[in-house]
């Protein structure tokens, strides 16, 4: 059994994030200790080294939940699992777009300002007035 520092440490999630996964009803509530501890199991690490993956490839709390109820019944065809994965895909796909843009528009201002005076800035006076961007990002 391991307390909830213990799990903390074994899979890098932060107490608070522990308790509010608990609260959001991705994980059951703790078993107790005669103490009031939080106990938790094998199990209950497993679980919460899966929802830590999914938050570190950016997938939603609901879309967490949806992959759980997935998980717990195996004979079911992954398609909906599919679904998810290719959405958070195409999610990551359009941010990186947007970054991409975002890149070009910094690099564009920046390599317009030439250290002169702030009176003179080209950065300061893009970020004043989107006008002067040559795209929307």
């Amino acid at each position: 059994m391991f307390t909830i520092g213990d799990l903390s440490r074994k899979t890098g999630v932060k107490v608070p994030t522990i308790r509010y996964y608990e609260q959001m009803g991705l994980m059951a509530q703790a078993e107790r200790s005669e103490g009031n501890q939080r106990r938790y199991g094998t199990a209950e690490r497993d679980r919460l080294s899966f929802i830590k993956h999914a938050r570190d490839l950016g997938l939603t709390i609901e879309s967490i939940r949806e992959l759980l109820e997935l998980s717990a019944h195996p004979e079911r065809p992954c398609e909906q699992a599919d679904r998810i994965a290719a959405e958070q895909l195409q999610a990551v796909r359009d941010r990186i777009a947007k970054l991409k843009r975002l890149e070009q528009e910094l690099e564009r201002i920046s390599s317009h300002c030439h250290s002169g005076s702030v009176r003179d800035c080209y950065v300061i006076r893009a970020l004043a007035n989107h006008d002067l961007c040559e795209s929307e990002h």
